[in-house]
């Protein structure tokens, strides 16, 4: 089995668990940008603890789920987008203001949207969540 999206792949195993109600999930195989991702979710109360596992591959995340989660998933093709244009994105993205969250990378590494807003630097979108 061949994975073109790891993160894609991590995302979808997330929101399916989330959807049964199950308390944990573990997805392979591990990456960083999945790491960072797994961060910032976690860090905004979306997910629980999380942990890396090594099992001698590719390793693996086991994510705590905390039945936070409506919708998760990647943007693809991933839009390239200026500070001042988040309103655009958000709109698309999110189902109303200030609830959810888009995750993007930058030069800054990958961080939120507020984040980003905050810096005022633009980048390239990767995931939502909300």
């Amino acid at each position: 089995m061949v994975l073109l999206d790891p993160l894609a792949n991590a995302l979808s195993n997330i929101q399916n668990n989330e959807i049964v109600g199950k308390q944990d999930v573990i997805i392979s195989p591990a990456s960083k940008i999945i790491a960072a991702t797994l961060k910032i979710m976690q860090r905004f109360g979306y997910i629980g603890e999380f942990e890396y596992i090594d099992d001698g591959r590719a390793g693996k995340f086991q994510v705590q789920l905390l039945g936070r989660i409506n919708k998760v998933n990647v943007i693809k093709p991933r839009y390239s987008l200026k500070k001042d244009e988040f309103e655009k994105w958000e709109s698309r993205f999110l189902p109303a203001k200030d609830f959810g969250l888009l995750i993007l990378t930058t030069s800054k590494g990958i961080i939120s949207h507020t984040e980003a807003k905050e810096m005022g630097i633009g980048g390239r979108l990767l995931a939502y969540v909300y």
